[in-house]
């Protein structure tokens, strides 16, 4: 009997809809009836009385419940016990992204568990999130990211997106500047470059031109600062770690907002996922 298909009964029997259940647990709701009829042939016992207009426990159901609770809870404890012993949290990010988030964030966490090691994996957002899934990390930082298969994504902060222009662009001396001010300039991005900033931009009404890709954010950073006819465009954290003196970073308008969110295992408990969020979020 696997533990996942304890969880989707237990969800199943606290929302007493297939559908709910299905948007709770993050799947598409043929999984959650899948996983219920083979609890129900692997226990020979029907669990639940289905009928177009309701969903209702069976009094085999009813004594499961509570049963199928405490062992969810005892392998909670469990999961939990493990991490705390083996010390190390791994954290998924992506290149040059994150900086001063990760350390406000492993120090939040460091102050619940003094011990307490961290390993950084540099990886792509695809790769990130696949290693999640494996176990090969613990947890994920992301932008823009709503919502992927076999993870739980926790929304935890909202960030501004920022232009970054030479000093010598005739936008730099604004406060403020338009998106559509930019439009018909040559947008620089890295293999490195946030997805969700492009997609920001695309939602705004901006089709970016990407002129060039170079291999780090940085290299973009000095390329834009070399040619005032470019441009590119940077999340707050982002923006606020720039230390070249030939650009600048001005907000755009209309503000142009990105969400920031953790990637945590579907199961991870409650409890953690919560600890992680208040950890990372703002």
């Amino acid at each position: 009997m696997e533990l996942r298909a304890l969880r989707y009964f237990v969800t199943v029997a606290d929302e007493l809809h297939f559908g709910r259940a299905a948007d709770r647990l993050h799947i598409a709701q043929p999984a959650v009836s899948r996983q219920i009829a083979r609890l129900e042939r692997e226990l020979g016992v029907r669990l639940f009385d289905r009928s177009p207009q309701r969903v209702r426990l069976t009094a085999a159901g009813h004594r499961l419940l509570d049963a199928a609770r405490e062992a969810l809870a005892a392998a909670d404890r469990v999961r939990v016990v493990a991490r705390e012993q083996a010390g190390v949290m791994r954290i998924g990010m992506g290149a040059g992204q994150f900086t001063a988030r990760l350390e406000r964030g492993i120090d939040a966490l460091r102050e619940r568990a003094p011990a307490f090691d961290v390993a950084l994996v540099d990886l792509p957002l695809p790769a990130r999130l696949n290693a999640l899934r494996q176990g090969e990390i613990d947890l994920a930082l992301t932008r823009g990211v709503r919502s992927a298969p076999g993870v739980r994504v926790l929304p935890a902060w909202t960030e501004s997106l920022f232009a970054v222009v030479s000093t010598r662009h005739p936008a730099a001396g604004g406060e403020i500047v338009g998106v559509a001010e930019l439009a018909a300039d040559p947008f620089r991005t890295s293999q490195d470059h946030d997805q969700a900033v492009l997609t920001a931009l695309r939602e705004a009404g901006v089709q970016v031109r990407p002129d060039h890709r170079t291999g780090t954010i940085q290299d973009t950073i000095i390329e834009v600062g070399s040619d005032p006819r470019t441009w590119t465009a940077l999340p707050t954290d982002q923006a606020a770690e720039i230390r070249s003196t030939r650009v600048r970073a001005i907000p755009l308008a209309p503000h142009t907002p990105i969400i920031g969110s953790i990637a945590v295992p579907d199961d991870l408990p409650p409890t953690c996922m919560a600890a992680h969020r208040a950890a990372f979020g703002d």
